[in-house]
Order: C-alpha cells, then structure tokens, then sequence
C-alpha cells in the first residue's frame, strides 16, 4: 500500500486515517494528544488510577460509565473534581475508575482494534518508546491532532506532532520521511519546549480558558517512567 510507510520500521500519520493505514501492519500503536488525553491518562495511570477511554460526550456516556463501575471525568470548564485537564488529575487516588471521554485520543485509541496501544506525550516519551520496542520493530506513532469547531475536520497540531517527534527520537530502526519531519520538529523546538506550547494555537486556546497549569504539566519532557498501555478496554500503568 502506497500510504502505510510498510517499508520502514518507524512510522507516523495523523489521527483515524493514520491508525487504519498503520495499526494492521504494526506491532505497537502510540496515540499522542498532549493537550490534553494522553497527558491526563500519564498522569493518572501514574497515580494508579484505571482510564476507560470513550468517543463521544452524550448521553451514551453515563450509561457507559456505569456499565464498567466508573466515575466519570467531566468536560475541562466544569466544577467537578475531574476532567480532562491534567491538573484536575494530580492528585487522583490509586485505583481509582475514571471515564474519560475525549473527542480526539480516547476515540482513536478505540480505533486500533487488536494492535497493542501506547499513550505516549512529552512527559513519558523515552519511557514510552522503550516500553514500545518490546513489541516488536515496526512501531506507528499517531499524532491525534485537535478538529476545527467549524466542521469537524482535522487540525495537526504543533503540539502532537512535537509529542510524536519526542517518542520517535528515542526509537531505533529506520524512519519513514512522516516519522523524520516528526523528529526534526522536536529538535528544532526541544530548546524551549514549554515557550513554543504556550504560544501555539492549542496552548493559546487553554490559557485564554484558564488552564496555563495543563500547558505546563504538558510541556515538562522525559519526566515520568510511567507508560499507559490499554488493555481490557482501559489504560493501566506499566512502568518500563
């Protein structure tokens, strides 16, 4: 197939089209969306909490939280105790069971079928490509990138397509052109990570929200062991 990189080791597409192409010929999938799911499921699967991923915010969603004993996350600008922001998640409890819906990384993750699934950002990127090496050589790295509010369609994302960088600078084999551009963004902007972030167009939409403290959570790189790997329809911790 022309668009599945088949004939390198490391790959990198973005959002649904990139997992259909990659995640059937590839031992592993990393599903990278720093601000803010794959953040969030770092952060709390570090804690030792269960993250059951989920598409849609509707009402399909309480239903479904119920169904697997879960407490579910609300949207980032409500008063309840989590949400998608990072933040809210710092100090979640040890096993504790959280639905987290989100409309870019829980839906792909839920897209990858029977392909081992990783949730990589910058804050666990060596940890992750180590953990994801283990599967095998032929790893698809999928920058999840935000959708415009106007007609659903995708937006890459500065920040998903660094996070995606961050990962694959730490992998071994050889790089498909997608997954090198990826990496050379991340080394030309690793220098100041955090300033980049913050003047992006997804870094500015949350500051103006409030949420400085989720762009800087998510900005801190290689700082956590902690790899997200989804099994039983939920990211657990793995330490690498």
């Amino acid at each position: 197939m022309i668009y599945d990189q088949s004939e390198f080791d490391l790959r990198c597409e973005w959002g649904a089209q990139g997992i259909a192409q990659l995640a059937p010929i590839s031992d592993v999938v990393v599903i990278v969306d720093v601000l803010s799911f794959s953040t969030s499921v770092e952060i709390a699967t570090n804690n030792g909490a269960i993250i059951f991923p989920y598409g849609m915010r509707d009402e399909t969603v309480v239903d479904y939280a119920q169904s697997v004993q879960a407490e579910l996350a609300s949207h980032r600008l409500s008063t309840s105790r989590y949400t998608l922001s990072p933040t809210s998640l710092m100090q979640v409890p040890a096993g504790t069971r959280l639905v987290l819906p989100s409309l870019n990384g829980s839906t792909l993750t839920l897209l990858t079928g029977n392909t081992p699934t990783l949730a990589g950002c910058l804050r666990n990127c060596e940890a992750v490509a180590q953990f994801a090496q283990r599967y095998g050589s032929k790893i698809a790295v999928i920058p999840a990138g935000e959708r415009w509010k106007e007609d659903g369609s995708l937006r890459p994302a500065f920040e998903d397509l660094i996070g995606a960088g961050a990962i694959l600078s730490y992998l071994h084999g050889s790089l498909s052109p997608e997954a090198a551009m990826a990496v050379a963004t991340f080394q030309t902007f690793q220098h100041d990570l955090l300033g980049y972030l913050k003047k992006s167009s997804s870094g500015k939409e949350l500051i103006a929200k409030g949420f400085e403290s989720d762009v800087e959570l998510a900005a801190a790189c290689n700082v956590s062991n902690c790899v997200p790997l989804f099994v039983n329809k939920a990211y657990v911790q793995r330490s690498h």
